[in-house]
């Protein structure tokens, strides 16, 4: 009997080992599925190639950032020094670059570093409350000694069967039907 795609959130598969793991990956991404995940209890090398995963954005939203956070103190000092508040001490130039150096390069870094930690949490969307694998008892393992693959049911080309006979041919060890 067919489970409906709405009475599920995926199917969750186990395999042995990383390189299992991997080659399962490979075979779901080159199947044409995207909304897919890979568990395992350690970073494996290679596995976004295998994934198919495209390169992130967070280092552009870093640099834009950084850049922000460059022209932001450059431009509250000459702002505040040069325009604002000019006092002409000893002959010296109403815009200092070089004295500007220390507080540029502060906020240059403050802002990345906000860039990476908010840029981090939005393109990951975080924070997520609930996720509907930890209703499985088996998951526990990915944190100790699995590797899984989860294949979401909002995928285009989720079917039960032939999702579940993908997993299975690409050497899963236990399969099981999440859900919501």
């Amino acid at each position: 009997m067919s489970q409906n795609k709405s009475n599920i959130y995926g199917i969750l598969a186990e395999y042995k080992n990383p390189a299992e793991l991997m080659n399962a990956a490979s075979k779901v991404a080159e199947a044409g599925y995207t909304k897919f995940d890979a568990y395992s209890p350690f970073p494996i090398h290679g596995m976004d190639k295998a994934m198919k995963l495209k390169e992130s954005k967070l280092g552009w939203v870093v640099m834009a950032h950084a850049v922000f956070g460059l022209l932001f103190g450059l431009g509250l000092q000459i702002l505040t020094q040069s325009m604002l508040y000019a006092h002409n001490v000893s002959g010296k130039p109403f815009a200092n670059i070089p004295a500007f150096i220390p507080v540029t390069f502060e906020l240059t870094i403050l802002f990345s570093a906000f860039g990476a930690f908010f840029g981090m949490f939005y393109l990951n969307n975080l924070p997520k409350l609930h996720k509907s694998l930890f209703n499985s008892d088996h998951f526990a393992k990915a944190t100790d000694d699995g590797f899984f693959i989860c294949i979401e049911s909002d995928d285009d080309l989720f079917a039960d069967e032939k999702t579940e006979e993908l997993l299975k041919s690409a050497g899963a060890t236990y399969i099981e039907k999440i859900e919501p």
